[in-house]
């Protein structure tokens, strides 16, 4: 076997060949023990005194012996180094099987979308795996922020992301309660709005967000007014469930509402259709086995 004449590549400046000799009390058993040679240990330990300005072995023909500032030295490099090698493994170990923290921003009209009926199953499947859901509307810089991936909407997800579909497209629908219905006139076109409570959503810049119908070819954006206005678009179902009014929101969320008879669709031959949800990270990071778990798990529940 070839034998090697520095010091492996990861030992931190001579304070690894330290340890293993005060550890020893003998240079060719530390040598032996990280694989260098006799002369490579005592070199790099000469260089670590050299760089401390005291000396930290006492050598003689027979025997190695730590002195005063070699048992001082000792004392608090021992735990800091052990310390440092466990930091590494936990570090490997977060890029060679699916643990540690999963850190998603995702804007609260996402979150029943697509998270509720799949987070429950992803933490019991990945117990290793603790799941953080940032919901908020703002936009957040991934990197900046810590997180792992992003959740969103395909039209507002920059054009150097990696991106990953979570759903097929789905439409933006006008509902509203049984009882609100029975009191107006169901509006046909995008027209009657005018004479209706609408609830609208604000975004966070601060704007009011239009009401997006489509008319053949033609894209019609609808000023509509009303009772209530508000942050996201659970806040906007319950208040049309509750019948304050109509509201513009994504398919998915009502679905259930609608087919229990909660909710009623109107304006369905105006709906405009979103390109559906997506997870995004940035193009230059590597996917971490935490992540990759929750796209498979992700994956096959859509199967299912």
């Amino acid at each position: 076997m070839k034998q090697n004449f520095t010091m492996k590549q990861g030992a931190i400046d001579g304070v690894e060949a330290f340890l293993s000799v005060a550890r020893h009390r003998s240079f060719r058993k530390a040598a032996a023990e990280l694989g260098i040679t006799p002369s490579a240990m005592s070199q790099a330990v000469r260089a670590l005194e050299a760089r401390m300005g005291v000396v930290l072995f006492v050598r003689t023909t027979r025997s190695v012996g730590l002195t005063q500032a070699g048992e001082q030295f000792l004392s608090r490099a021992r735990p800091a180094f052990e310390e440092l090698v466990a930091a590494g493994a936990a570090v490997r170990e977060l890029g060679q099987r699916p643990v540690g923290l999963l850190r998603l921003a995702v804007p609260r009209a996402v979150v029943p979308l697509i998270l509720q009926p799949v987070i429950l199953s992803f933490c019991k499947a990945y117990p290793g795996i603790e799941v953080e859901i940032a919901a908020s509307e703002e936009r957040v810089d991934l990197a900046a922020g810590g997180f792992d991936a992003g959740i969103r909407m395909g039209q507002f997800i920059d054009a150097d992301m990696i991106v990953v579909r979570l759903s097929q497209p789905f439409p933006f629908v006008v509902v509203g309660s049984p009882d609100y219905l029975r009191t107006r006139t169901r509006p046909k076109l995008v027209d009657d709005l005018r004479g209706h409570a609408c609830l609208r959503l604000r975004r966070p810049n601060g704007s009011v967000v239009p009401w997006s119908f489509l008319d053949g070819n033609r894209t019609i954006e609808a000023v509509v007014s009303g009772p209530l206005v508000a942050h996201d678009y659970p806040t906007l179902i319950e208040a049309a469930v509750e019948g304050l009014g109509l509201a513009q929101v994504p398919g998915p969320p009502v679905k259930a509402h609608i087919s229990e008879g909660r909710l009623q669709a109107v304006l369905t031959r105006f709906a405009t259709t979103t390109p559906g949800l997506f997870l995004y990270y940035p193009s230059k990071r590597q996917i971490l086995p935490k992540l990759r778990a929750f796209i498979d798990h992700h994956a096959k529940s859509r199967r299912r």
